[in-house]
Order: C-alpha cells, then sequence, then structure tokens
C-alpha cells in the first residue's frame, strides 16, 4: 500500500484517481491545485505523487521544480492531455519519475505506481543501508583528548595535508582517517585503504603501484594498483611503519611528484591522491634502526594526530558501551540491554590493553551471556580474562 498524493484541478480525474487507487488498497489525498499540493505534501509523507501539468496558478511544471526542492527523491508521475514529446523530456529532467498522457491507461498507470513504489523502496533501502555504514564510522565520546582529535579533523579535513596518525591497536586510528575523508573536498571520491603490515614485503610495491602483465612470473595479467585505484580520493596506508624500504621509496616518489610507475613498466602515470598514513609504532625509533625513511617521515607528517588509548580516556566508557550495546542489539535484531551504573564502574577499573576494540568484544560477550540487565556480576565473571 502507497501514500498517494494526486494534483489536479479537474473534479473528475481526481474523483476518479481516488476510487481506482484506493480500490487497489493506496491511501489517496486530493488537491484541487499546485499550492494545495505543496501544502499538503509539506504536512504529510508521500510515496507517490501524481501531477496535472495544466492547472491554473501555478502549472504542473512549477509544482514539480518545487516538490523536487523539498524532497530530491521524491516519485513524481505528470499527467497530462495537452502533452507532447518536448514537455514529457522536459518533466523527466526535472526529476519526474515518469509522464502519462490523458485519457488515462489504467493498467499503465497502475504498472507505473508499482514500478514507482519499488524504486522508492530501493531509495529507503539506501538511505538506511548508509545510515548504518557511515554509524560505523562514528567516533563517541565527550573527553577532552578525544574532543582535540576532533578538533583537529575539523580543522584537517577540508584541506590535502597529509596525516601521520598515531596510537596504539585497537585506539580507531582508521575511523579518524575516514572522518578526515567524509569531511574532506574528496568525499565524493574513493577512499582505498591498505593495510601495509597484511601484505608479504615482495608484493607490496606491484599492490600499491600494480603491475604489467609479465611482469614476474605469477603475472598473468596486469593489475591496476591502490594508488591509482585512489584517484581523485584518498589512499589510506595503515601500519606504514611495517612497509619495505623499497616500497617507502616509490611512496615518496609518488608524494613528491604525483605520479607512479607500475611494477614492469617505466611508464609513468599521474595520481591525484591524498595520503592519510597511521602506524602503532615510534616512526623516529624505527629511523634510528634504519628501518624507515626519515625523509618519508617528514612528508607523511605534515599533520600528526595522536588517537589516545581507551586507558587515557576511560570516561568515555559510559558512552562507548551504550553506542555499542545499540549497535549490537540492532545487529542481532534482539531488544536492546541496559547495564547499571556499577558495571559501568567494574568496565571503567580494566586496563583496556586492547583499546576500542576490546571494549567492543567484551559489550557483545555481555550481551550474549547476561540477562536483560547487565549488572557489576556479569562484568566480573564474564569482561576480564582469567590471565588478569
Amino acid at each position: 500500500m502507497a501514500n498517494i498524493l494526486v494534483i489536479d484541478d479537474e473534479k473528475s480525474i481526481r474523483n476518479t484517481l481516488q476510487e481506482i487507487l484506493e480500490y487497489e488498497s493506496h491511501k489517496v489525498d486530493l488537491a484541487v491545485n499546485g499550492p494545495d499540493g505543496l501544502e499538503l505534501f509539506e504536512k504529510n509523507s508521500y510515496d507517490i505523487v501524481l501531477c496535472d501539468i495544466k492547472m491554473p496558478d501555478m502549472d504542473g511544471i512549477e509544482v514539480l521544480e518545487k516538490l523536487m526542492e523539498k524532497q530530491a527523491d521524491a516519485a513524481v508521475i505528470m499527467i497530462s492531455g495537452h502533452g507532447n514529446i518536448d514537455t514529457a523530456v522536459e518533466a523527466i529532467k526535472k526529476g519526474a519519475y515518469d509522464f502519462i498522457e490523458k485519457p488515462l491507461d489504467l493498467n499503465r498507470l497502475l504498472v507505473t505506481i508499482r514500478n514507482a513504489m519499488e524504486r522508492t523502496h530501493l531509495v529507503t533501502e539506501t538511505r538506511t543501508l548508509k545510515r548504518k555504514v557511515n554509524g560505523t564510522f562514528e567516533i563517541v565520546g565527550e573527553s577532552e583528548p578525544i574532543k582535540k582529535v576532533k578538533e583537529m579533523i575539523e580543522r584537517v579535513a577540508p584541506t590535502d595535508a597529509r596525516v601521520l596518525i598515531t596510537g596504539s591497536n585497537g585506539t580507531g586510528k582508521e575511523l579518524v582517517a575516514r572522518w578526515l575523508h567524509e569531511k574532506s573536498e574528496r568525499a565524493s571520491g574513493p577512499f582505498v585503504e591498505v593495510n601495509c603490515a597484511a601484505i608479504p614485503s615482495e608484493l607490496i610495491e606491484s599492490e600499491l603501484f600494480g603491475h604489467e602483465k609479465g611482469a614476474f612470473t605469477s603475472a598473468i595479467k596486469q593489475r591496476i594498483g591502490k594508488f591509482e585505484q585512489a584517484n581523485g580520493g584518498t589512499i589510506f596506508l595503515d601500519e606504514i611503519g611495517d612497509m619495505s624500504l623499497s616500497a617507502q621509496a616509490k611512496v615518496l616518489r609518488a608524494l613528491q611528484e604525483n605520479k607512479i610507475t607500475r611494477v614492469g613498466s617505466d611508464k609513468d602515470i599521474r595520481v591525484d591522491v591524498r595520503i592519510i598514513a597511521a602506524t602503532n609504532k615510534d616512526l623516529k625509533v624505527e629511523i634510528e634502526n634504519k628501518n624507515f625513511r626519515e625523509d618519508l617521515y617528514h612528508r607523511l607528517s605534515v599533520i600528526l594526530i595522536h588517537v589516545p588509548s581507551l586507558n587515557e580516556r576511560k570516561e568515555d566508557i559510559e558512552l562507548l558501551t551504550d553506542y555499542f550495546i545499540t549497535q549490537i542489539c540492532n545487529e542481532y535484531g534482539r531488544p536492546k540491554v541496559t547495564i547499571n551504573d556499577e558495571a559501568i564502574k567494574e568496565l571503567q577499573k580494566i586496563n583496556w590493553t586492547g583499546n576500542i576494540r576490546e571494549l567492543r568484544n567484551v559489550v557483545e560477550r555481555l550481551i550474549i551471556l547476561c540477562d536483560k540487565t547487565i549488572t557489576a556480576k556479569d562484568v566480573k565473571d564474564y569482561a576480564m580474562p582469567i590471565s588478569r
């Protein structure tokens, strides 16, 4: 069943459409002109709008434009007894879902409404999925250390400055990188993540810069590297402290010249990427030990952002726990559990060596093993491994 708004100055058309659509179990509101239709649209939520083109005071094309201003993905079907190809093209260009001529072919009208409903459902699902995805990139907390991180992101994100993010494993360095991308001018471009620690040193150059067919034994076809995939967007080099020295030299060239060369090729490829890097290592120590290039460090660290450990921001544990409870219960499709103040205090006593990642795992464990309310005893029983 759909909520449908019919805007038409002809009473007979309005009444006919209402009768047919209500017979098909749709809910129908009627408007005698454009201004009345816009007022109803403002007050209510409609899945589909049927709008006549030739109307006094305000014609249908003008109504369409105003509907699109209010809701760009509204499903508006234009109807007219004076239509032609030019009118139909204009309506579609301005955002109409479809154009139907009078006298109305009722079968075609019902098919169009059904298709428009499917499109509306897809738009709604997409919007919901985007909210879920964006929610995973949320940085939760109000402590002073995390406020400083958020403030730095707001300042730095709109620029193209290279950023080096430091912090222990599990603190949320990837979230900071994603926030920097989402709040930048490159947000509509790709965000490409490379875990430098997970790729064997002999393959890292091929992964980053690509290779030509036959460049080495297993290169059976050409491969596009991560730098090319990130063109116009952001590349996130996670755990860059684990990158081989030879790959570091090529990354340095890419930074200096905005060019890369595929393995097995002598052709330069120009790339436009913003580089954000992260590490859990002290790169200055790595430089002293000859494991990291000092010139690359200085190129990467135009802006330094340190992500605090969970032990440095224990006042955020209550907010984080509530956030994870909501998220995990939604994922499991079960009612949200509660956690009492004493349980929060027990969580705050823990030495969180695994940081945010460990806290989420503990919250998930508590949700699975506990009743509707998580207590201090539950935390003592299930949160802390025996080794602690």
